[in-house]
């Protein structure tokens, strides 16, 4: 029987719990209570599939991430060191990251896909993002696609 990723993040917190690993029990709390609210957000509840809570993990990386850097950026290196903490327990759960040129071949593949349909600059920018972004899933920050995708659109010019 393979067990959800939910499942799974629920068993490592109880681990982590268990060995007193303060630093993962709370980030993993944390992680957990974004899946909650995200499983009751709308109009009716319902049971996140496990890409769905790879996109849940992938919000709260980033969110690591970007608290980290205006930490570092605000003269706090004690609360920055602690965001990246946390971040280095949200990415053990997330698939691994793609490097430059994975990114930059399937960016390749995509502005080629969607030539067909016109996009040839920087207008069909968000026409290519919607390509890329389900061959991507998860193992690439947004920010670094969109800027993949900018540089081959405007080598295509």
């Amino acid at each position: 029987m393979s067990s959800t990723l939910k499942e799974t993040l629920r068993t490592d917190l109880t681990e982590a719990i268990r060995s007193r690993d303060t630093v993962r029990a709370a980030t993993l709390r944390m992680v957990l209570t974004s899946v909650t609210n995200e499983e009751v957000s709308g109009t009716q509840a319902r049971q996140l599939s496990d890409d769905e809570v790879v996109k849940v993990l992938a919000k709260e990386g980033k969110k690591r991430r970007e608290a980290s850097t205006a930490y570092t950026g605000a003269g706090r290196p004690e609360l920055a060191a602690k965001e990246d903490a946390e971040l280095a327990v949200v990415e053990a759960y997330l698939p691994a990251q793609l490097g430059d040129d994975e990114l930059a071949a399937l960016v390749a593949r995509a502005v080629a896909d969607t030539r067909d349909t016109g996009a040839t600059g920087m207008p069909q920018l968000g026409q290519v993002m919607k390509a890329v972004q389900p061959l991507v899933a998860g193992r690439a920050d947004g920010g670094r696609v969109a800027a993949e995708v900018r540089k081959a659109l405007a080598s295509t010019e």
